[in-house]
């Protein structure tokens, strides 16, 4: 029972953080004037404990384990995250075609690195500078326009009315009728705008919020494993892919569901060009070099480029609806029941 409570008391500050995390991130960006989606990649997008879990795991020469948190997790934030996102609330997305773009391919910037050997430190010095190029290219473009994505006014002046934030959820052929305005309760306004230096430094504590409900809910998990018994194989495939991906669920599901899809949308794309390169080139220059496995090269991979592309494809038509997030949905756990039968294994994810 014990191992429950600290479960549930993880979950309730994990929400409670990322509903304020969407609050201070609309501040930040007013006070600041800059993007909602530039600082929803960089707040939500970088995935602190994921990194120190996998240069952990490299670390204790477990570098397979390591390279497999970094496939298991990109692949859920389609699979799982952006599917919940898309099934709960389906809504309209507008998204710039380069950023599109660069989601769909990152997968593939992996390809050269892992056919020619194993993964060393010089492969994590380069993949540490294409996410510092990606993050590069979307703050010039977000700082340079004068109608930048997701537009924060906007955002700021349907909060203060205590409507929906920014583009309302939109009918989908699923869905009888579009949701009502999901009131917002903010500690600013457009007469009293949060500055940009406190909207940045309350993100930053709801950040530790989320690291924290999470790692509380992990210990949680691991209790109720040993103290009720269930078997690993069902744990892995239920509880442990919940309780792994259940920080990015919030923070995409929870903005899509009150209107902001900008700050969930970020997070996915984020989360993924963050993860097949930074996070693993992290990984590589803390722990050192990593063997790649062949079932890499011709599963997992593939099936990451191929979700990523169909995910990058859903989002172009400019409308995330219910039967998008089946589809991948359903792809996911065709994944797993793959991975886990034929290939003999469950895909490893790490939070």
């Amino acid at each position: 029972m014990t191992s429950i409570l600290i479960f549930a008391a993880g979950a309730a500050l994990l929400i409670y953080s990322a509903e304020k995390l969407i609050v201070y991130l609309v501040g930040a960006a007013g006070g600041l004037h800059v993007s909602v989606f530039l600082l929803a990649i960089v707040f939500t997008g970088i995935e602190f404990d994921d990194v120190a879990f996998g240069v952990v795991l490299n670390m204790d020469d477990l570098g397979d384990v390591a390279l497999g948190t970094v496939f298991g997790t990109a692949i859920a934030m389609t699979g799982i995250v952006l599917a919940l996102a898309a099934i709960i609330t389906p809504t309209r997305v507008d998204i710039p075609r380069s950023y599109i773009v660069l989601f769909a391919v990152s997968p593939l910037v992996m390809i050269p690195f892992i056919l020619f050997g194993p993964l060393t430190a010089v492969h994590g010095v380069i993949l540490v500078l294409l996410f510092v190029a990606f993050i590069g290219y979307v703050a010039t473009r977000e700082l340079r326009s004068t109608t930048p994505v997701f537009r924060n006014a906007e955002i700021l002046e349907k909060i203060e009315v205590g409507g929906g934030v920014g583009t309302a959820p939109v009918a989908d052929t699923d869905r009888p009728t579009d949701k009502p305005p999901f009131a917002v309760t903010v500690p600013f306004t457009k007469d009293r705008p949060l500055p940009g230096w406190a909207g940045i430094g309350l993100a930053v504590v709801t950040l530790v919020g989320l690291v924290a409900g999470a790692a509380i809910m992990s210990v949680g998990t691991e209790g109720i494993l040993e103290e009720y018994e269930i078997g690993a194989t069902l744990f892995g495939a239920t509880i442990a892919t919940l309780v792994l991906t259940i920080e990015d669920v919030f923070l995409t599901v929870e903005p899509t569901r009150k209107g902001a899809p900008e700050i969930g949308v970020g997070n996915v794309i984020g989360s993924v060009v963050f993860g097949v390169t930074a996070k693993l080139g992290i990984i590589l220059l803390a722990g050192g070099s990593i063997l790649v496995d062949d079932e890499v090269l011709y599963w997992h991979l593939p099936v990451l480029a191929v979700m990523t592309g169909l995910s990058a494809y859903f989002i172009h038509t400019g409308r995330l609806r219910r039967r998008h997030g089946f589809v991948l949905l359903a792809l996911y756990i065709a994944y797993w029941g793959i991975s886990f039968i034929v290939l003999g294994e469950a895909p490893v994810e790490a939070d």
